[in-house]
């Protein structure tokens, strides 16, 4: 079990800033707006569609924050000072608002974050800048799991780490099998929490009981 734990830790999935590429300029951007309002069959010189384009441009800029910005670094400010805490740390019903990166439409839910804590402990707000940096991406919500919790597990080096996101898709309700409603659910587990079953067991149940 201890090669699968320093497994995930060297060679997991990419956690840091996004790719290191030539982006196009704004002014490309919003024409490539306008050719898929064409291709969508309405015509972008009319007035209701005339702005649209760069509100598109503007749109993304938020949706995609996240890859300006870089994970690690958001949990680098930590505090030995734990007092002799020596349990799990957990943040329930973090919201989350991704973009599939297969169709470019939304899935919606919430992250469950915990960690058990050696020597140093991270402010709360950051766990939850963590999960936002890798949400304002392109995504898939199996990869965005692995990368909660190898960033976790990477900067605070602790005992063990947890992460279950719940998330409805958006391109499975409003297109292909147009199913409503239907939740994903992804886990990841590193050291004790993956190990130990009862500890797993207190993460799962300390996620139900936020539903009473």
């Amino acid at each position: 079990m201890d090669a699968v734990v320093k497994n995930t830790r060297e060679r997991g999935p990419d956690i840091g800033r996004g790719p290191d590429i030539e982006r196009p300029s704004r002014e490309e951007a919003e024409a490539a707006v306008r050719t898929l309002l064409a291709w969508a069959g309405d015509d972008p010189d009319r007035e209701g569609l005339l702005d649209t384009p760069r509100r598109v441009v503007d749109a993304y800029t938020e949706f995609f924050s996240g890859y300006g910005e870089c994970p690690l670094e958001a949990l680098s400010r930590t505090f030995e000072e734990v007092g002799g805490y020596d349990d799990m740390v957990m943040l329930r019903d973090i919201d989350i608002n991704s973009h599939c990166e297969h169709h470019v439409v939304p899935f919606i839910g919430r992250a469950h974050v915990a960690y058990f804590p050696t020597e140093r402990v991270v402010g709360l707000s950051k766990l939850a800048r963590v999960v936002e940096i890798f949400a304002r991406r392109l995504q898939t919500q199996e990869t965005m799991t692995a990368q909660i919790v190898t960033t976790i597990d990477r900067v605070l080096r602790p005992k063990g780490a947890a992460v279950m996101i719940e998330a409805v898709h958006q391109c499975m309700s409003l297109r292909g099998i147009q199913k409503r409603d239907v939740s994903t659910v992804t886990t990841q587990f590193v050291g004790v929490f993956k190990t130990d079953p009862v500890l797993q067991a207190r993460f799962m149940e300390l996620i139900r009981q936020s539903r009473v």
